[in-house]
């Protein structure tokens, strides 16, 4: 059954467009807007301004249109995030693994969104961004102290990635793409 199901979904794919909507949600300076850029262009700019309220991106991978909304981070902006949250394929949630001292208060706004009930069941991926800095913090830390294997309610998947060094990527992207096949 598996390789029909790989089979069909092959030839779905040269036929069919997929579309996917995603929310790109963390602190500010997570990174968010800068894997925007990765994903759109394969590029880095040192020269990014924070996001004020949103940006809206459209990305085209192959036979997948991802449409990105690229929320601030900024205190003010976080009572916005469920709004851009409800409905989409998946929830990005960026956190700068190198801010130690940002994590508690990510960990703290990412199971307050989650509590939504309008966001049930949304998977979450979870990006653990600036690697390529030395003070960053493993993969398994970053999952302890965000507390992920208290969420019960949804796929959760977890990856480190460098936005500067584009290092995985191309395993979010991946991930992303997978996603898209059994988006509604």
């Amino acid at each position: 059954m598996g390789l029909w199901d790989s089979l069909l979904n092959w030839l779905r794919s040269l036929f069919f467009k997929q579309e996917m909507e995603l929310s790109l949600v963390g602190l500010q300076n997570a990174g968010k807007t800068s894997l925007v850029n990765t994903i759109a262009t394969g590029g880095y700019s040192e020269d990014m301004i924070p996001t004020v309220g949103f940006n809206m991106r459209k990305v085209t991978k192959g036979n997948v249109t991802i449409k990105l909304w690229d929320l601030g981070g900024q205190k003010r902006f976080r009572s916005m995030w469920e709004r851009y949250c409800r409905g989409v394929t998946a929830i990005v949630y960026v956190v700068d693994a190198a801010d130690r001292d940002s994590i508690p208060i990510s960990q703290s706004e990412l199971h307050e969104l989650l509590e939504k009930p309008s966001l049930t069941g949304i998977p979450l991926l979870v990006l653990g961004n600036k690697i390529d800095k030395s003070e960053a913090i493993a993969q398994q830390a970053l999952m302890d102290q965000l507390g992920l294997q208290s969420i019960t309610d949804r796929e959760v998947c977890c990856y480190m990635i460098s936005c500067k060094e584009s290092v995985n990527i191309d395993i979010v992207i991946d991930w992303l793409i997978k996603h898209s096949k059994i988006a509604k």
